[in-house]
């Protein structure tokens, strides 16, 4: 797996297939592989033709842990992502980024502009603006003695969920604490890009698609039918939405 250094931290990514490059940013407490291998997203896009970027957030995966909340504010995380692209040599991607990785791809599409051709905000809505993601309470489940100790149901969801890929608990803990930037409406409204909003319509974490849709200036909705937050990553609604959107966009 090759690895390269963003501003000294260490990034494990994956680069497939050939054709115009599509950037893929994971979820929380998710990898490159859970979020995008596993559910088929690299073959998909691969074998429409194009080149798929994927890489794990530090913290992460196969990516440098790391301790300090500071260092999980969503715009180091973009900064990741734009450094990816650049020592890839490309200038520019289709970025599709889920949950947590759609408000880095946000982050990256305000700050990074000309790096961003079109964006897909998967699993984030309104939230974007007027949340700051996952509870401080599902810090305190990562950091509990087992999952025994954790009462709380969305706590439990995650404590679960890390648990069973091995994660770093502690660095997930500093990453909730740390990546919890919102974006003002204004902000919002300087992203010029294309933005398709993808939210599964029994999804109860990201808020609702059309308020930020509203906001978009080039943006549309895709509603996954009867899929909550997790199992909406994988549902082919949003596969062939995305696709259907790449090919729509100029």
């Amino acid at each position: 797996m090759p690895h390269f250094s963003s501003d000294g931290v260490d990034i494990a990514y994956l680069d497939q297939g050939a054709g115009e490059p599509v950037l893929l940013i994971h979820g929380f407490a998710s990898t490159k592989e859970i979020n995008w291998v596993g559910p088929s997203w690299t073959k998909t896009l691969t074998e429409a033709g194009y080149r798929v970027i994927a890489f794990d957030h530090r913290g992460h995966g196969e990516s440098e842990k790391l301790y300090d909340p500071a260092l999980y504010d969503t715009r180091l995380m973009a900064e990741d992502a734009h450094r990816l692209l650049r020592h890839l040599g490309l200038e520019r991607a289709d970025v599709i980024g889920y949950s947590m990785g759609a408000r880095v791809a946000a982050q990256m599409a305000l700050h990074f502009p000309h790096a961003v051709r079109s964006a897909i905000f998967g699993g984030l809505g309104i939230h974007l603006v007027e949340g700051a993601g996952l509870p401080q309470t599902v810090a305190d489940a990562l950091e509990a003695p087992s999952l025994d100790d954790v009462t709380d149901p969305m706590g439990r969801m995650f404590r679960a969920f890390a648990d069973a890929n091995k994660a770093d608990l502690r660095a997930l803990a500093a990453c909730i604490r740390g990546s919890r930037q919102v974006l003002s409406r204004e902000e919002v409204g300087r992203i010029f890009q294309p933005v398709m909003v993808a939210i599964g319509t029994r999804d109860a974490v990201a808020g609702a698609a059309a308020p930020l849709v509203a906001l978009l200036p080039d943006g549309t909705q895709l509603d996954i039918p009867n899929r909550d937050h997790n199992p909406a990553v994988g549902d082919k609604v949003f596969k062939q939405g995305a696709l259907d959107f790449l090919k729509s966009r100029p």
